[in-house]
């Protein structure tokens, strides 16, 4: 019985592994930040998983929304809800490492959203703030 389970499980990777080639051969952007509604960090002040039906295209990415209405203001002004650094860790970059954010870790700090692989980096930020600097500096000498 186990080995039935295995090759399902594997029957299982396979198909999925294809259906994200055929969506990525179709044109379709790979999801933002995991699924969460990039606005509600600023208007609900936390982290909300969006929906598939309320999405919006922007930077080669797809983002998901809780709403219509905050994926309408995205839409007007993507570039001041989009999360810094493409949503990778802002601590990460400010030690000169390139790391997955993990998008419940957050702060909103001067009317920009950066998010971090774990609470200890918003604690690092926390502490000190010089780190967004380091950050920043980092990611546009790439």
């Amino acid at each position: 019985m186990d080995r039935r389970r295995a090759i399902l499980a594997l029957v299982a990777t396979c198909a999925s592994a294809a259906a994200l080639a055929q969506s990525n051969a179709l044109g379709v952007p790979p999801v933002a930040i995991k699924g969460y509604d990039p606005v509600a960090y600023f208007v609900e002040g936390r982290p909300v998983k969006g929906v598939a039906s309320i999405a919006y295209d922007f930077d080669g990415s797809r983002y998901f929304f809780s709403s219509a209405k905050n994926r309408d203001l995205f839409a007007a002004s993507p570039d001041r809800y989009a999360p810094q650094f493409a949503a990778l860790c802002a601590a990460g970059l400010a030690d000169g490492r390139i790391v997955e954010s993990d998008p419940t870790a957050f702060i909103v700090r001067d009317g920009k959203l950066y998010l971090f692989q774990a609470a200890k980096g918003v604690e690092r930020v926390r502490n000190d703030p010089s780190l967004l600097t380091k950050a920043h500096q980092a990611h546009t000498s790439k």
